[in-house]
């Protein structure tokens, strides 16, 4: 048996009285993760950042990451601008993949990128890799 998603009229709140946004916010961070870090009393940026990676990693293959830190950011960094998990957000939409046409480079990856179709992985260790005399 399949249920339909909630009906939200008005369109601001949801049938049990949260806002749009919220409801939004719970989809795109259902573990807690993002709105628990905001709760969290002196958490510094690398806790921000490592609990910043676990939702990445949690988050699903199909899902718009932008649009979800975007949505993220307007839920929690509007009312906490000076918190750390704002500014790992932040990072978050500002950082690109090398090549990423979003990272501002002409898009094309280096022969270097794992992506590139030209790359070719490089030896590593080794007697060969070693300088001689």
């Amino acid at each position: 048996m399949t249920t339909s998603p909630p009906d939200m009229t008005p369109p601001e709140m949801t049938p049990s009285g949260t806002s749009q946004t919220e409801f939004t916010a719970r989809q795109l961070d259902p573990k807690g993760l993002i709105r628990e870090s905001y709760r969290i009393e002196g958490i510094d940026a690398g806790q921000c950042r490592s609990i910043f990676l676990d939702w990445a990693l949690s988050a699903p293959l199909d899902q718009d990451t932008r649009a979800a830190l975007k949505a993220l950011l307007d839920h929690y960094g509007a009312a906490q601008a000076d918190h750390p998990m704002t500014a790992v957000l932040r990072e978050g939409l500002t950082a690109g993949r090398p090549g990423d046409p979003s990272d501002g480079t002409s898009g094309a990856a280096s022969a270097d990128h794992p992506d590139h179709p030209n790359h070719r992985p490089r030896r590593r260790g080794g007697w060969r890799s070693r300088p001689r005399d």
